[in-house]
C-alpha cells in the first residue's frame, strides 16, 4: 500500500525481488478502485529505510503474503463490525444477540442505494500500546493461565468510510493489535487480530458495549443450542 518506489534502491540487494503488486479486496475511500498491496521489492525498500537492514532477503516475499493476509482478514473483521452497526445501534443490538453473522452476510441490510464501507486511510503505531493491550498484559501478570502478557507485535488505526441511508458519510477509525500465537504443529506461523471501533466517542463506545453484551446474551441464552435444535428440525422435515 505504501507510495514508495517500486525498484531496487540498495547496491548491498543479492536477491532479485519481484515488483508485482496484488490488488486487495479493500475499496478506497474514492470508490473507484481497490487498495494495491507493496511488492516484495517495495516491502524490503520500506524495512530499509525504517532500519531493518538485517532481514533475510529471501524471506521477503513470505513476508508480503503475511502481510496481505493478514490485512485481508483485518478487513473482514470490519465489515463484519459494520454489517452489524452501520444501520444503528438498534438493529446492532438485533443483529449482535442473534450470533455469528456467516462471512457472505456482511452485506446483509444494507440498502441497495447505500454504498459499501471503505477504506480512506491507515497508520501504523507499532510503538504505541492501545489501553487495551496495556489491560490485557496486565490481566497476563496477574492471572498468567488464562490470559497472555505478550504484547502486540504491530498496531494499525484505520480510518473507514461508513455510508448512511440518504447520502450521509461517517468517518469511523478502527483499531487493530496484531498477536502472534505458538506456532502450528507444522511449524507454521499463528497470528491473531484484534479489530474494533476506537473508542472516539459515545456511539463507538455504545457499539463496543452492545457486541460485548449481544455476544454474552446469545452465549448465555443458549442461542447456539436453540440454532442446533433448528438445524436438527429442519434436517429432520427435509428428510420426511
Amino acid at each position: 500500500m505504501p507510495s514508495l518506489p517500486n525498484r531496487r534502491e540498495s547496491s548491498s540487494q543479492t536477491v532479485h525481488l519481484p515488483l508485482d503488486r496484488e490488488l486487495s479486496t479493500i475499496p478506497k475511500g474514492d470508490g473507484e478502485s481497490n487498495w494495491e498491496y507493496p511488492s516484495p521489492q517495495q516491502m524490503y525498500n520500506a524495512l530499509l529505510r525504517k532500519g531493518y537492514t538485517d532481514t533475510p532477503q529471501d524471506a521477503i516475499e513470505s513476508m508480503v503474503a503475511v502481510h496481505n493476509f493478514l490485512n485481508e482478514g483485518a478487513w473482514q473483521e470490519i465489515l463484519d463490525w459494520e454489517s452489524r452497526f452501520s444501520a444503528g445501534l438498534l438493529e446492532g443490538w438485533r443483529r449482535c444477540s442473534s450470533g455469528p453473522l456467516p462471512p457472505q452476510q456482511d452485506d446483509a441490510g444494507r440498502p441497495q442505494d447505500v454504498p459499501p464501507p471503505a477504506l480512506v486511510r491507515f497508520m501504523g503505531r507499532p510503538g504505541d500500546l492501545t489501553p487495551k493491550a496495556r489491560m490485557l498484559q496486565l490481566a497476563g501478570w496477574l492471572w498468567p493461565a488464562k490470559y497472555s502478557s505478550e504484547l502486540p507485535f504491530d498496531r494499525h488505526d484505520w480510518y473507514i468510510r461508513r455510508h448512511l441511508p440518504g447520502g450521509i458519510t461517517r468517518e469511523v477509525r478502527y483499531v487493530i493489535d496484531y498477536y502472534s500465537g505458538p506456532p502450528e504443529p507444522t511449524g507454521e506461523p499463528v497470528f491473531y487480530l484484534d479489530v474494533r471501533p476506537a473508542v472516539d466517542g459515545p456511539t463507538a463506545a455504545a457499539e463496543r458495549m452492545v457486541r460485548w453484551g449481544g455476544d454474552v446474551w446469545y452465549r448465555g441464552s443458549g442461542g447456539a443450542a436453540r440454532e442446533a435444535r433448528e438445524r436438527e428440525k429442519q434436517e429432520k422435515g427435509e428428510r420426511s
